[in-house]
């Protein structure tokens, strides 16, 4: 199979938008995003989306294309993705991948089933009820007797988590799928994965800085714009990290400097869940910027990655 995505992963704040433009440039490629709010319209600055210039360097797919006020699942995305590295491929284009959201990642290059099992609104009510009357290990307990790997896997603590397993085991699946057979390796193309890191104090320093610079390019003013949109705290594009802490300051739970920091700690929490999903890929190809002393020789590096075959 000759036609093969490259896919720059890595947390947030990494660098991912600079290499990923500098290896579709170098190879004659186009950037797919594949990070769930750089898609919405309107939400430029708490996204950290790709600038005007860097947009203008190579062209871009999936970035400002949604209306916030629509909902966007994985499912859509998938649609929307593979059409535009169809695009790329037919133009005779390298598509490169950059973003860090898991499930995006893990839909181009996996044949993902997003049909679930229907659900009983009287099972579930019953189930959450349970859950309050004799609490979350009750329920625990309930998916360990159904299947015991499964009850390992998520806490005790997750009732949501918990309860959609013990919904899913309740059509007739004998167990839960792990997270190496849940996705089988897709055949539309090959791909290479390309995961960015750095030392985590470096990382967190780089996050912490970014958030203040999104503060001084108007953060709050924008989310401020988002709310006389009529967007509110219910819409799936304002749960990301940098709207939901700005929409609570408005909200009048804290001072701004409370939801700054906010921001910043949660920020720091999900880079450290972005890395622990990115280790999970056996074939990831790692770069720990950390190991080179400048741009060029990191570029070096990923040109090698991104040119190896086998």
């Amino acid at each position: 199979m000759n036609k093969r995505i490259i896919a720059v992963c890595g947390p947030t704040a990494i660098g991912k938008t600079k290499y990923a433009i500098e290896l579709a440039k170098a190879l004659n490629g186009e950037v797919v995003s594949a990070d769930s709010m750089q898609l919405y319209k309107f939400m430029d600055i708490g996204s950290a989306k790709p600038t005007a210039e860097e947009q203008a360097e190579v062209r871009h797919h999936l970035v400002d294309e949604i209306d916030p006020r629509v909902p966007f699942s994985v499912a859509d995305y998938v649609v929307m993705a593979k059409a535009a590295i169809n695009d790329i491929f037919s133009r005779g284009k390298q598509p490169v991948i950059c973003g860090g959201t898991g499930l995006y990642i893990n839909s181009l290059i996996y044949d993902m089933d997003f049909s679930a099992p229907p659900i009983s609104i009287e099972y579930r009510k019953d189930l959450e009820r349970l859950a309050e009357e004799k609490g979350a290990v009750f329920l625990h307990d309930m998916l360990k007797e159904k299947d015991q790997a499964a009850a390992n896997r998520i806490h005790p603590n997750n009732i949501k988590k918990v309860i959609r397993a013990l919904e899913i085991l309740s059509q007739g699946d004998d167990r839960l799928r792990e997270f190496e057979e849940s996705f089988i390796p897709t055949k539309d193309y090959e791909y290479c994965l390309i995961g960015l890191n750095n030392e985590r104090d470096i990382l967190y320093s780089r996050i912490n800085k970014r958030v203040d610079l999104l503060v001084e390019m108007g953060l709050f003013e924008e989310v401020q714009g988002l709310i006389q949109m009529g967007l509110t705290y219910d819409n799936i594009s304002m749960k990301g990290i940098g709207y939901k802490e700005i929409i609570g300051y408005f909200n009048g739970e804290y001072d701004k400097e409370a939801a700054i920091e906010l921001v910043k700690k949660n920020t720091r929490r999900y880079a450290k869940r972005q890395l622990t999903w990115l280790r999970r890929y056996e074939d990831m190809h790692w770069i720990n910027l950390n190991d080179y002393d400048n741009d060029d020789e990191v570029m070096t590096a990923l040109m090698n990655i991104a040119l190896a075959r086998g």
